[in-house]
């Protein structure tokens, strides 16, 4: 905790959706926030706001140099684009190599690159998805959009295992289908609730030791 005795959140990816629905709810808690957009951001609450494109390599260090020694209770990074419902043949390759450079390389990128800014005890999470589970893939569709998801958490996994024993609780988590720009409007579930849910979640589970990919109710979700 900060010297105020609040908790401080990092929320990569707060332009719109999700993230931008979770650094409401933690505020709404009463912790400090730190996001980042690209750009715009006027929906955001009274926190502090950085810029980063997260695919790029030179914002993302030149984000680390300007965070100095700040230090965080939670990293959240959520980033996920979405290029239509195309059966694998037929994706280009810069369609397939987008997706799979903002989805699964780019968040843990900004891991790495921030990972040390995480307290001892605290919490470092991504925004997956249960179309990453491969063993629930028994319906068709999407393939590229579930591709980068299921690399996304095999790439979660070889993290938690190079780190193993850094102090860090590491989470990813399934937030449902929302009505989002990428969950489209005729989603179930709307982001404000979803998140209330998934920040429920973060609050119980810090402190607990490895890697656990959960739903937003706090339920394992299969691998």
């Amino acid at each position: 905790m900060n010297s105020e005795g609040k908790r401080h959140a990092l929320v990569i990816g707060a332009s719109r959706g999700l993230g931008l629905a979770l650094v409401k709810e933690l505020d709404r808690r009463g912790w400090q926030v730190t996001a980042t957009i690209r750009s715009g951001g006027g929906d955001l609450p009274e926190v502090a706001v950085e810029t980063l494109e997260m695919t790029s390599a030179e914002q993302l260090a030149a984000l680390r140099g300007r965070l100095g020694g700040a230090r965080f209770d939670l990293l959240f990074v959520n980033a996920a684009i979405d290029r239509g419902d195309l059966p694998i043949d037929l994706v280009p390759t810069a369609m397939f190599t987008e997706v799979m450079v903002t989805n699964a390389l780019s968040p843990l990128r900004v891991l790495a690159a921030l990972r040390d800014l995480v307290v001892p005890g605290g919490t470092v999470a991504v925004m997956s998805s249960e179309q990453g589970s491969i063993s629930r893939n028994t319906e068709g569709g999407y393939e590229l959009y579930k591709a980068s998801k299921a690399a996304l958490n095999q790439l979660m996994r070889s993290y938690a295992t190079r780190h193993d024993g850094d102090g860090h609780t590491k989470l990813l988590i399934d937030p449902g289908h929302n009505r989002t720009e990428l969950g489209g409007p005729g989603a179930e579930l709307e982001p404000a609730d979803s998140m209330r849910e998934v920040a429920d979640v973060l609050e119980t589970q810090a402190g607990a030791p490895g890697l656990q990919f959960l739903d937003r109710h706090g339920v394992t979700v299969p691998w």
